[in-house]
């Protein structure tokens, strides 16, 4: 009798992956699409569950199911996960427009005080900071953009821009651990 695709995977042969993409690819590409809202969340679940086939194919058991039920099973759960996880993962969005401003805190419908109240302040202390400062800071934080990037953007030397960052930051810092009362006075 000769072995399952998943058997073959579990023995380490090559050729088994690519006979289990070409067998069960489109299954699994199916019950992705079925339950992930977007292509590229789709496109990453197949390649998690194919990973976790990859790491699962030695506990399958003929005796016990067929390969076609253990990779489905395999997948429901792995789509199960990642929809506990999306659920779980708390919404953010951008302090800086696509334009690159700073927007208002005011403008998020945040339903804690708190993080809000928070959030303003922050918001308020950046946009005390000399234009340049302000600049390369949200280019860092919030664009993600490394160091070297955003001296060669702006045309900053590294040094500067470095230096831009960390003096920048501190006096934010220095903001926010003064007196409130500056920050809270000034408009939005």
């Amino acid at each position: 009798m000769q072995d399952s695709i998943l058997q073959r995977v579990a023995q380490g042969d090559g050729k088994a992956v690519d006979d289990c993409l070409d067998q069960y690819g489109n299954l699994i590409w199916s019950l992705a699409r079925r339950h992930c809202g977007t292509q590229d969340d789709a496109e990453d679940a197949v390649q998690e569950i194919f990973i976790d086939l990859w790491k699962s194919a030695d506990r399958f058991d003929p005796t016990k199911a067929s390969e076609v039920t253990f990779i489905c099973m395999i997948a429901r759960r792995r789509l199960i996960d990642r929809r506990r996880y999306i659920i779980r993962r708390p919404q953010t969005e951008s302090l800086v427009s696509e334009e690159g401003e700073l927007r208002d805190v005011e403008d998020f419908g945040a339903n804690q005080a708190e993080v809000l109240a928070e959030a303003a302040l922050a918001s308020r202390a950046l946009r005390l900071l000399d234009e340049k400062e302000r600049k390369v800071i949200l280019m860092s934080a919030y664009q993600g953009m490394s160091h070297g990037q955003i001296a060669k953007k702006t045309g900053l030397p590294l040094g500067t821009v470095k230096t831009y960052i960390r003096r920048g930051l501190m006096r934010v810092k220095d903001m926010l651990h003064g007196d409130p009362r500056v920050l809270q006075g000034l408009s939005a």
